[in-house]
């Protein structure tokens, strides 16, 4: 009878074997796809650059909390001079601040709602917003009453002062903000409405 049973016991042996060699490699292979491009830790650094360009911090909250209420008082302005405007010059200039800081506007608020801080309501009163360089109402109301000449005088005094205010704001957020695409468009606002507070200036005969 043992001389019967060996040969099983030997096949059964072999197959219990060759089954474990099979599970070894099977796991062995597992651990390797973690490593090759369609694994978790290779798929780990694709996602890096998306984290890194949505690091942020509380500058960029300021700057974007205030960008937008102040953004949205000169093209409110900007609103103003199609029809009380009496130069082409200054209506050019006001078209060109809407299309610029509409599309900024939008951007700005979908940072904010994607980093889950409350975007500024519209129609609240500016000037209390803490905003640099914003008109107050009187001064708003006194714009929209004026036109010709006289708003013309009124719209780049106002303009000027604001733009100044925003310039300051976007240094900061170059200085101490962290995300990059903020970072940017502050840059970019220094040199837009840099060059368009030296226009106001040479229309209003200053240099």
């Amino acid at each position: 009878m043992n001389s019967k049973r060996s040969p099983i016991r030997q096949v059964a042996a072999a197959a219990a074997a060759g089954a474990a060699v099979l599970a070894l490699a099977a796991c062995g292979g597992n651990g390797g796809t973690a490593d090759r491009p369609g694994g978790h830790a290779a798929a780990s650094p694709s996602t890096a650059p998306s984290s890194a360009q949505q690091r942020h911090n509380a500058a960029d909250v300021a700057f974007a909390q205030g960008m937008v209420p102040h953004h949205r008082q000169a093209v409110e302005m900007a609103d103003l001079a199609a029809s009380r405007a009496g130069s082409a010059e200054v209506r050019k200039l006001a078209e060109d601040i809407r299309k610029a800081q509409d599309p900024e506007i939008r951007t700005l608020s979908g940072w904010l709602a994607s980093w889950g801080e409350d975007v500024p309501a519209e129609g609240a009163d500016h000037s209390a917003h803490g905003a640099e360089g914003m008109m107050g109402a009187g001064e708003m109301a006194r714009l929209e009453k004026s036109s010709g000449t006289a708003f013309d005088t009124a719209f780049m005094e106002l303009m000027i002062r604001h733009h100044e205010g925003a310039v300051a704001m976007a240094e900061a957020e170059r200085a101490e903000g962290a995300h990059a695409p903020a970072k940017r468009m502050a840059g970019e606002i220094i040199t837009a409405q840099t060059g368009e507070i030296a226009l106001m200036e040479k229309l209003l005969g200053r240099n």
